[in-house]
Order: C-alpha cells, then sequence, then structure tokens
C-alpha cells in the first residue's frame, strides 16, 4: 500500500474547496491517503474529507500546541511526520503557501519538486506542466526516494469517493528556529483568492483608470467572482499586483473566465489557457483575446458589463 500524504489547505470559512481536486489527483487502488492539517480542526474536517477518499487525518503539532505560521516550522513538522508515518510522496495545492513550505520540505528531503501541475500519474512517476507560455504541455519524469507535487488549483475536476477516515494526532520537535514570523499582512483587494476562483471577471487596458474597477467589482458580487487585472493595469498602478493574472502574476483555471478589455498578450493568455470558458468584451474585434476566446462580445465594456450586471441581478432576484 502506497501512503500519499496531502497537504491539506484551509481558509477561514474551512476548507479550500479545490484541495478536493488535490485529493481525486492522489487517489489509486493501492493508495492510502494523509491528509495533514495543521490548524488542530482534523475532527472537523473528518467528514469532508473521507468523502472524497482521505484515510487518515493526521494533526500536526508541537509539544507546545499549535505551530503558528512560520515556512520553516511547517517544513520540519511536515518532514518529521512523513518519516514517522512512513510518506514518501506528497501532494498540495499551488498557492503562495505551498510555494513557501514545499521547497523547504524538497530541500531537507533532496527530493524532486514539480509545481502547478495539471496532471500526474504515479504509475509512472511523471506529471505535466505548461510550458514556453503555455504553448505546449511537457511531461517530466522524477527519480528519487520522496517526490513532492504542486497541483495547480481548479485544473483537476474532484470525484467523491467515500471512505472511512481516522484522526490521528501527532507531536513533532522544532529545536531551532532560524526563521521568525513577525507579521503576515494581507492585500486588501479582495477576499478571494485568484487561484481558488472559479470565476473570474478582469479587466486590461480599456479599464482606463483604477475608479472604473467598480463597475467589475459590482458584477463580482452578484456573479460570486474573483477580480483579476492584466499586467498593464497593474504596471500602471490601477490595482495591486495581487490581481495579476497571467506569467508573472497569477495563473488561474476557473470555470468562467470573461476578459473586459484586454487585448490578450501571450504572457496573459499562458496564465488562464486553461479556464474552462472564455468570454472576451472588447471594442476591438482583432484584438488576440477575442481569438482565443469561446464567446466574444464586440463593444464598449463600460455599456456591456452594467447591462450584465443588471440582468444578472434581475435573472437571481438580487437587489
Amino acid at each position: 500500500m502506497q501512503k500519499i500524504g496531502i497537504l491539506i489547505e484551509t481558509r477561514a470559512q474551512g476548507l479550500k474547496p479545490t484541495i478536493y481536486g488535490v485529493i481525486t489527483a492522489a487517489r489509486g487502488a493501492e493508495h492510502e491517503l494523509y491528509g495533514l492539517v495543521l490548524n488542530g480542526k482534523g475532527a472537523e474536517y473528518r467528514e469532508d474529507l473521507q468523502a472524497y477518499g482521505i484515510h487518515k487525518i493526521v494533526d500536526i503539532q508541537s509539544a507546545e500546541g499549535l505551530l503558528s505560521w512560520n515556512p520553516d516550522n511547517w517544513a520540519k513538522a511536515i518532514v518529521q511526520v512523513m518519516e514517522q508515518l512512513g510518506i514518501n510522496i506528497l501532494f498540495g495545492l499551488t498557492t503562495s503557501q505551498t510555494k513557501d513550505v514545499f521547497p523547504r520540505i524538497a530541500a531537507i528531503l533532496d527530493a524532486p519538486l514539480l509545481l502547478d501541475c495539471i496532471g500526474v500519474d504515479l504509475k509512472t512517476l511523471t506529471a505535466e506542466k505548461s510550458q514556453f507560455s503555455g504553448k505546449t504541455i511537457a511531461t517530466f519524469k522524477v527519480r528519487g526516494t520522496h517526490y513532492l507535487f504542486g497541483i495547480r488549483p481548479n485544473v483537476i475536476e474532484a470525484h467523491p469517493a467515500p471512505a472511512r477516515a481516522e484522526v490521528l494526532s501527532l507531536q513533532t520537535q522544532i529545536d531551532d528556529e532560524p526563521l521568525t514570523v513577525q507579521a503576515v499582512k494581507k492585500d486588501s483587494a479582495g477576499t478571494m483568492d485568484l487561484s481558488e476562483a472559479q470565476i473570474i471577471i478582469a479587466g486590461g487596458r480599456g479599464m482606463q483608470n483604477s475608479e472604473n474597477y467598480k463597475i467589475l467589482h459590482e458584477c463580482a458580487d452578484v456573479l460570486g467572482a474573483a477580480v483579476g487585472a492584466s499586467r498593464v493595469a497593474v504596471d500602471a498602478g490601477w490595482v495591486p499586483h495581487s490581481m495579476q493574472v497571467g506569467q508573472t502574476g497569477t495563473t488561474v483555471s476557473p470555470n468562467l473566465y470573461i476578459a473586459c478589455g484586454i487585448s490578450g498578450s501571450v504572457q496573459h493568455f499562458a496564465g488562464m489557457k486553461t479556464s474552462g470558458v472564455v468570454v472576451a468584451i472588447n471594442t476591438d474585434p482583432q484584438a488576440a483575446m477575442m481569438q482565443h476566446c469561446d464567446y466574444g462580445v464586440v463593444g464598449d465594456l463600460f455599456e456591456i458589463v452594467p447591462i450584465f450586471t443588471r440582468r444578472l441581478k434581475t435573472t437571481l432576484n438580487r437587489k
């Protein structure tokens, strides 16, 4: 039986919904799945995690109690748990948290690490990743005694596979703390993580200024969407970098991506290429984004988006 660990990421409301896609990717006939939880709420998550195939939920703590956020300490604690339980494969979401922790784990274990995977085959120890600004998909084969994979959020569809999960509590020993986290400051641009969003409405050069983004936020509130932006808008100072979609921003895979006034550079397209349905709104019918969308609307976004928002409110009976 192959033991596979999955770093369970959470948010204020509970589990991140995209973690179920990671669990789905890790499942197999001869796989025993271990959900690694670091906030002490493993028992609370038992019903949800076992519904997708987790066999054991591991609450990881120190002798002093819960481990506060510190990527060095988290990495050491996870490695200790992997060694105690005989886990040699670790999965997680490709998020800012994983990008902090997984490279440290890989360094400790001298293990290969692949982030932003869009597919993993554990039988052949291969993973697929987008390369060259999304122009091609490369297959990587890893070798070693331990393996780490970060899955792009939303790229693998989650499928339930009920199991019966046992909750374990393991203590770890952190001897020193070379890194001290003094404060964590979150961007106030929005409450929804772009990489996690099922729906994204994004604006580019056509937004003209920061004030105009309010029409996208109004639409997003009705849709339950996140608001994104192109690099042009970020470089102009209209919105913070945390809202940037693209090769030098956040890579996203929502079910629906609405591009408003975005020309569609190669770098931007690379960051949202795996979106389900793409809708483009642009006054230029020859814009690159119009050539790469499923539905194109030739028109002024300042007319189209408010009309769309009003129609949504009427349809959904919102005021």
